[in-house]
Parts: C-alpha cells; sequence; structure tokens
C-alpha cells in the first residue's frame, strides 16, 4: 500500500486534464463530471500537498452530488487524505467504503492508515515525554540552585 501511496501522477498527465478542466469551464462555466473526476484523481496523487487538497474539495463535492461514482470518490477521499498524513478522515472514508462494499485494496488501505496513525500518536507522545524530561531537569536545576541560594 505504502508504494501505491507514494507513486505519483506524471506532471504531464496532471497539466493535460487541468488544462481540459479550465477549457470546459471557460467553455460553458460548468465542467463535467467525468472531467472533475479526472482531474482530482490527477491531483490527489501529486507530489504538492496543496494539489492533494484541492483534488479533496474536488471529490468531496462530487461525492455529495453525484452519488452514482460515491465508490470511487469515497476511495480516493480515503486515498488522499492518508497521503497528506490526515489519517482520521482517511479512516473515516475506509469505513464509509466499506459500508457500501467489502473490498480488500481498501481493507489495505484502512490497515495502514491505523498503522501511520499509531506510529504518529506514538512519535507525539515521545516528543512530549522528552519535553516533560527536559522541564523536569530544568526545574530540579533552578531547586537545587534556589536550596544553594537559602543556605548561604
Amino acid at each position: 500500500m505504502e508504494e501505491l501511496l507514494n507513486d505519483v501522477v506524471p506532471q504531464e498527465d496532471l497539466e493535460r486534464f487541468e488544462k481540459k478542466y479550465h477549457h470546459e469551464q471557460e467553455l460553458d462555466g460548468e465542467v463535467s463530471t467525468e472531467t472533475k473526476f479526472e482531474y482530482a484523481f490527477c491531483l490527489v496523487r501529486s507530489r504538492y500537498t496543496n494539489d492533494i487538497r484541492k483534488g479533496i474539495m474536488i471529490l468531496e463535492e462530487l461525492a455529495r452530488l453525484h452519488p452514482d461514482g460515491r465508490r470511487d470518490y469515497i476511495y480516493y477521499l480515503a486515498f488522499g487524505n492518508a497521503r497528506i498524513k490526515n489519517y482520521t478522515e482517511g479512516l473515516k472514508y475506509c469505513r464509509a467504503f466499506l459500508e457500501i462494499e467489502s473490498n480488500d485494496q481498501v481493507r489495505s488501505l484502512e490497515e495502514y492508515i491505523k498503522k501511520q496513525s499509531d506510529k504518529e500518536i506514538a512519535k507525539g507522545m515521545a516528543v512530549a515525554g522528552g519535553a516533560a524530561l527536559v522541564l523536569g531537569g530544568i526545574l530540579a536545576i533552578a531547586m537545587a540552585k534556589n536550596n544553594r541560594n537559602r543556605d548561604k
């Protein structure tokens, strides 16, 4: 799963679908559902976080307005959120997908997200623990100096 999440869209593909998206927008003021999905699909596979976020926004709109493609939109919402380490949202979308249909790839993504989330929590706890040790050390030094000054 990690390999799939680290696979980025070729820049030419992203540019081609971005051009198509903007072309449709300029012509009619409206972009087809298919073009929105193609563009969002490329964006969530971009190497840039802002592109991924933009893709997520388009997919959220598609999921809200077009229930017929909801399954695909939800999967790529989970995928995009996992790529930007928004694990809570990623899990939410995995679970929403699995309510619609059982799927091994989505279960694999869900497991990956859970593991990564646990790692992030462990890192946070380690940092907090380290900060507490440093603070404790500083307080101990300050108290020792204070006691020495009183003894004089």
